[in-house]
């Protein structure tokens, strides 16, 4: 194993909080596998960038050694989490779950190894419990702590209902870290109050108190609300290898460096190479570019991620492409500018015509509208689209 040093560096890379930090600093110098569990309900039959997050942490923890435990909540499910809902959710059927739930295995092991991962269900514990069991759970927690949570609280004080089975979601998942005997748990910043849940009821039950990482939740394309299938601004990790390229290079540069925080597994120290780079003048659509190769390859392949640039351009935003693209090749023994390209590829009059098009943001490239500081790199080909009627699919080489 690292040293307990460099296990909290990575631990605690892109972690929003670790409760307590001195007590996971302990467990970290008995110098054995610790037992690290995230829950995930099966609520959608499709992951998001946004959930890897977690995913991608429990990963670093298996790197540094320790036992994962990925816990789907196919019982909690069936309750409804309430985390941030100021409306009772709709909880899911038993087939519901079932069917998500097995996607949810098939997509995670995309990151995590399958060989070093414990699928669990809270079913299996839950569904043996009876009656005085789950009274006896609920007794172990009051009516005043349970609405000192932020959503309970404002539903309460506005006035809107809320259902008594809700309060039974976080005191389930804090006895799943009871029977998981979990030292460790992850979950988003909107988990807090349920993961302090786990542990109490440890404490409670005779148990070490698990440590809490908290994981921030990630904006979604547009920058500004988390990522979500229902606002429209997520990269799904089952999007076609183009389509995921054409997004993770189109997001706003200002995003930029949180994904590459949280999503990408290169060292901090490569990214803050990059960030150098792109302060010195590089082109942040090439760091991008790095970024979208890198989680299109941990997605689909390595080869998919060396042609997504080229899928990425047969979904132009104007339309679908001409059945007879053009081909043209261009000769060049260095980069050039997009006007220059345009130009040489006979798609405008010349290279002032090109400026105009630019100025009025009527050249795309893969899909995406470009500026004049838009540079085609040697050995690549894209999609380029000049205007609404002339479209052509440009490769820069040398002679």
């Amino acid at each position: 194993m690292k040293s307990v040093e460099e296990q909290l560096a990575l631990i605690k890379r892109g972690a929003s909080e670790v409760l307590v930090e001195d007590e996971l600093r302990a467990k970290l110098e008995r110098n054995k596998p610790l037992r690290i569990k995230a829950g995930f309900d099966p609520t959608a039959p499709d992951l998001h960038l946004g959930h890897t997050v977690l995913i991608n942490k429990l990963r670093q923890f298996q790197e540094l050694g320790h036992h994962v435990m990925f816990l789907i909540g196919d019982f909690t499910g069936m309750i409804g989490d309430p985390s941030g809902k100021n409306v009772t959710r709709q909880p899911l059927t038993r087939e519901q779950v079932v069917l998500n739930a097995e996607t949810y295995k098939e997509q995670v092991f995309k990151i995590l190894d399958r060989e070093r991962t414990e699928v669990m269900f809270n079913s299996t514990w839950m569904d043996q419990l009876g009656a005085a069991d789950m009274i006896q759970l609920a007794g172990k927690y009051t009516v005043a702590r349970m609405l000192e949570r932020d959503d309970f609280d404002k539903r309460y004080k506005s006035e809107q209902s809320i259902a008594i089975h809700e309060f039974l979601y976080p005191l389930v998942q804090g006895y799943d870290s009871v029977a998981m005997r979990a030292d460790v748990e992850l979950g988003g910043t909107d988990q807090k109050f349920n993961l302090l849940m786990g542990r109490e009821l440890q404490r409670q039950y005779g148990q070490e108190s698990q440590v809490i990482v908290t994981m921030p939740l990630l904006e979604g394309l547009d920058g500004v609300k988390k990522m979500s299938k229902s606002l429209g601004n997520y990269v799904g990790i089952n999007d076609l290898p183009g389509e995921m390229y054409n997004k993770i290079v189109s997001m706003p540069d200002t995003l930029m460096w949180r994904y590459y925080e949280l999503l990408s597994f290169r060292s901090m120290e490569e990214i803050e190479g990059y960030r150098a780079d792109v302060e010195r003048g590089a082109n942040p659509r090439d760091i991008k570019i790095k970024l979208a190769e890198e989680l299109v390859a941990r997605f689909h392949s390595e080869e998919a991620a060396a042609s997504a640039h080229r899928s990425a351009g047969n979904r132009l935003k104007d339309g679908e492409l001409p059945d007879d693209l053009p081909e043209v090749v261009v000769q060049s023994e260095e980069d050039l500018p997009v006007s220059a390209v345009l130009n040489r590829a006979g798609m405008v009059k010349n290279a002032a015509a090109a400026r105009d098009l630019l100025s009025a943001g009527s050249v795309r490239v893969d899909g995406e509208v470009v500026d004049r500081d838009f540079m085609f790199r040697v050995g690549n080909s894209y999609v380029c689209q000049a205007g609404k009627k002339k479209f052509a699919r440009i490769e820069l080489k040398t002679a």
